[in-house]
């Protein structure tokens, strides 16, 4: 995984940790495009998220080209701003994890849909030694309006059905925008998406390389009204099929290594 050569750091807690080896204990990264709305929010719940783990950490905004304000308002909040040039969902999220100067990273969306201030469930799992942590959205809890019923009863349920079929891991949300990893065992799987298949493609290579993976359940609230949604719903799909089929017709998968909640 290589940082987007046209990305630059900028504000926030600046890039004095940027050489060496990581002296924080977890970086929560946030890819923005457009967020102006929920960016700050996100930012300060994600801080609090931290603060109450009681551990060191940092909150890494991925600005991705945005074309309003939202970066000034996250850097306004304490984040670190990160700036890739190339749109997509998968390169803001390759950018902002290359970027990160911690053992542990959690991603997650910034239109303020994830539960943010409480990332225990997903910590606990990582200093069990789990290398990836899934959230599962259809057991914690999805909001009135909070995810179409399309993507809810079909797509989501469908691709993740094709998903454990094809990799052999028994995940139930392989959507689910909040997750926690080891950076080192991720960086490894070099990781190349740039769209929304991202989120597959991390979880089949991590299957394939016999990573240890986890789930929790996690709570998906309705975003706010009048937000334009990133998310092409047939065109992501088949990218995301595309990309399981080629990963599944080019190398054999290794057992995973699934964990159950405790």
């Amino acid at each position: 995984m290589s940082l987007d050569p046209h990305a630059t750091q900028r504000g926030g807690q600046g890039d004095a940790q940027s050489s060496g080896a990581p002296v924080l204990e977890i970086s929560v990264v946030l890819p923005c495009l457009n967020e102006v709305a929920t960016i700050a929010a996100c930012v300060t719940r994600a801080q609090q998220g931290i603060a109450a783990l009681g551990v060191s950490g940092e909150v890494i905004v991925v600005d991705n080209n945005s074309d309003d304000n939202s970066a000034d308002l996250a850097r306004a909040a304490g984040a670190r701003i990160i700036t890739a040039s190339r749109r997509g969902y998968g390169s803001a999220l390759r950018t902002g994890i290359a970027a990160a100067t911690s053992r542990y990273v959690i991603i997650a969306d910034s239109d303020a849909t994830y539960t943010l201030d409480d990332l225990a469930a997903f910590w606990d799992r990582l200093e069990r030694g789990d290398d990836l942590v899934i959230g599962n959205r259809f057991t914690g809890g999805i909001g009135d309006q909070a995810m179409p019923y399309w993507h809810r009863r079909v797509g989501n349920p469908l691709l993740s059905a094709i998903g454990r079929a094809m990799f052999a891991v028994p995940l139930g949300d392989f959507h689910c925008g909040i997750r926690a990893f080891d950076r080192d065992a991720i960086t490894a799987l070099n990781l190349s998406s740039d769209g929304m298949e991202f989120a597959t493609e991390m979880i089949a290579k991590a299957a394939m390389n016999g990573l240890v993976i986890s789930e929790v359940p996690t709570t998906l609230a309705r975003a706010n009204a009048g937000r334009r949604s990133h998310l092409r719903p047939v065109r992501d799909a088949a990218r995301h099929l595309a990309l399981m089929t080629s990963l599944r017709l080019g190398v054999r998968a290794a057992t995973p290594r699934m964990t159950a909640p405790q």
